[in-house]
């Protein structure tokens, strides 16, 4: 059946009594697709029938679907032409993890971060109206993102439309690991009462209202979707779901399961695995700094299994460990609130999801010079590989906030002392980039609280200063270039990647007529264009190396390497041209 849909349209044609197996094929292709390659399980094999049913109502793409965080688009793409990305193992690649509208006519938007999907809705719904144009308009939130300050605000927003508006609330109990919040005990007493219960968010912000308890039912969700379309006014379709619905793992352990490398399909065992890596390395960190120092707040917006700190752990933190849900503005403001208080907050979060939370770090944390600590996890060209998710404009994101420290180790051994100083030290927030792999160095000695660039050989003509993890780049840079002039470069790690040593940089002036800077991070308002900056009125030349200012999506980490010279071999060649 599955093959032979080509269009939503052919989803109609289905007989009722036949699309329960029209799921069964769903399963099968998704299972093909992310047991080989990894994606996002749970929510996926969780919305299955529900997209069916969308799709048997709704005439997409007249009618506007769109997915908050793409977590459950899979099916979508599935229904819509895309089954070749999960039947065939060579086009896998062909399909991206999130919704595109660049991919197919069938997606609006490019969507990877959550809690967006109502307040977009609500534009295309203005948009709509204000063209006196006819269609439906349908949000699909899972109730994980409905704690997101943005889904909250599009749910406050809506009560301006008096026309077609669907909310379909995907509730399968879960965030990516429990919900946290008292929202969800409200979602619980839903659920409880099958919707009938009078304390109702929902009616209170002015939505109607529609519950369907056996949200993986497809018949039950014909049914409702049938009743709410082309209605003139909000409403809220609150499905009750199970989180990998089909997959009995996935079932069994829902927050594992919710993103999967690759996997046996009948055992789910791990195709690889790997107990050394950061995310360990930083679990174990907190878990000790947090028995060593009542103090400790580990803080978390949703993502504790980004640092490996899973059901176990978090129970041993007890009261030292807070979970936002999807708010890192909240998680921001939380750690600004408590570290002016005399506690010690830690919050792990990756470069990608720290962007939603400009606004409360430069102005909640660094306007008030909260000793903060935080990990920039998942950042630079080692972190994640969809446009949608790009961790390379830390640097350059961080850069402009006034008060904030932002520090690059190279080493773990240099990482662990970073993270040493950024909790003990009570001046300034402290934010830690780090390192996309682990590289084994000697004891750090290095004395953070002083910005000071570390000189590890002194040269002439050409500096190679290499940040983080790129430091390793700099110095095979470094040595390449003796062995072709026989001239010994200056070589040094500068530790930090917001702030300027301009003594050791005004120190290189003399001997030096070329400075090179190699960073994990766009070039535009990066480390290297600070220093480039600094060295602009003056007669040495600075060769900045990093990646340009775009969106790559799915991309090999080689490649995007060598399309931005950011080889020892062509960086030695560009110089010696």
């Amino acid at each position: 059946m599955l093959e032979k849909i080509k269009t939503p349209k052919d989803v109609k044609k289905i007989s009722l009594k036949n699309l329960p197996k029209l799921a069964s094929e769903l399963r099968a292709a998704l299972l093909n697709r992310v047991s080989k390659i990894g994606g996002h399980v749970g929510p996926n094999f969780g919305s299955i029938e529900a997209i069916i049913a969308l799709h048997y109502v709704f005439n997409c793409p007249i009618d506007k679907i769109i997915y908050d965080v793409s977590h459950q688009s899979y099916p979508h793409k599935l229904l819509t032409g895309r089954a070749y990305g999960f039947l065939n193992d060579k086009d896998f690649n062909k399909i991206s993890g999130y919704t595109d509208p660049l991919e197919s006519k069938y997606d609006m938007f490019s969507v990877g971060h959550t809690s967006t999907s109502i307040s977009l809705a609500i534009g295309v719904a203005k948009a709509r109206d204000l063209q006196k144009q006819n269609y439906n308009v349908i949000a699909f939130i899972g109730d994980g993102s409905l704690s997101g300050g943005e889904a909250l605000e599009g749910l406050n927003a809506c009560n301006e439309l008096h026309s077609n508006f669907i909310i379909i609330l995907n509730d399968n109990d879960m965030c990516i690991s429990e919900n946290h919040g008292g929202l969800y005990n409200h979602l619980a007493e839903l659920r409880k009462s099958k919707g009938e219960s009078k304390n109702n968010i929902f009616r209170s912000f002015g939505y109607d209202y529609l519950y369907v308890d056996n949200g993986n039912n497809i018949n039950d969700l014909i049914t409702a979707f049938k009743k709410v379309k082309n209605i003139n006014k909000p409403i809220v379709v609150h499905i009750k779901t199970t989180k990998g619905k089909g997959l009995k793992f996935a079932e069994q352990n829902k927050e594992i399961w919710h993103y999967k490398t690759p996997f046996d399909p009948r055992t789910g065992k791990l195709l690889s695995s790997t107990t050394n890596t950061y995310s360990l390395i930083i679990r174990n960190f907190l878990l000790k700094k947090a028995e060593q120092d009542s103090k400790v707040l580990v803080v978390s917006a949703a993502t504790p299994g980004s640092v490996s700190l899973f059901e176990k752990q978090r129970k041993k933190l007890g009261k030292q460990y807070i979970d936002v849900g999807i708010a890192e503005q909240t998680a921001a403001a939380v750690c600004s609130g408590c570290a002016k208080n005399g506690g010690k907050p830690i919050w792990p979060v990756a470069a990608s999801f720290i962007n939603r939370s400009y606004d409360q770090i430069s102005h909640d944390i660094c306007l008030n010079n909260s000793p903060v600590t935080v990990f920039v996890n998942m950042n630079g060209i080692y972190g994640f590989k969809d446009k949608t998710h790009l961790g390379i404009f830390d640097i350059s994101f961080l850069s402009s906030i006034p008060n904030l420290t932002y520090i690059a180790p190279t080493t773990k051994q240099e990482f662990l002392k970073a993270a040493d100083y950024a909790i003990n030290q009570n001046d300034k927030p402290v934010f830690i980039k780090t390192p996309g792999y682990i590289i084994n160095g000697p004891k750090c000695v290095k004395d953070f609280s002083k910005v000071k660039y570390e000189v590890n050989q002194k040269g002439s003509r050409v500096a190679f200063i290499g940040l983080g993890i790129f430091y390793s780049i700099a110095e095979r840079a470094a040595k390449l270039y003796k062995q072709k002039t026989g001239i010994t470069p200056t070589l040094i790690n500068p530790y930090f990647a917001t702030i300027l040593d301009t003594k050791t940089l005004n120190s290189l002036k003399k001997e030096h007529s070329i400075v090179v800077t190699i960073e994990d991070g766009i070039i535009q308002g990066g480390f290297g264009s600070n220093v480039a900056k600094y060295f602009g009125p003056t007669n040495t030349k600075t060769f900045n190396y990093g990646y340009k200012k775009e969106f790559i999506d799915r991309f090999d980490v080689k490649t995007i390497l060598k399309e931005n010279h950011i080889t020892p071999e062509q960086i030695v060649k560009d110089i010696l041209e």
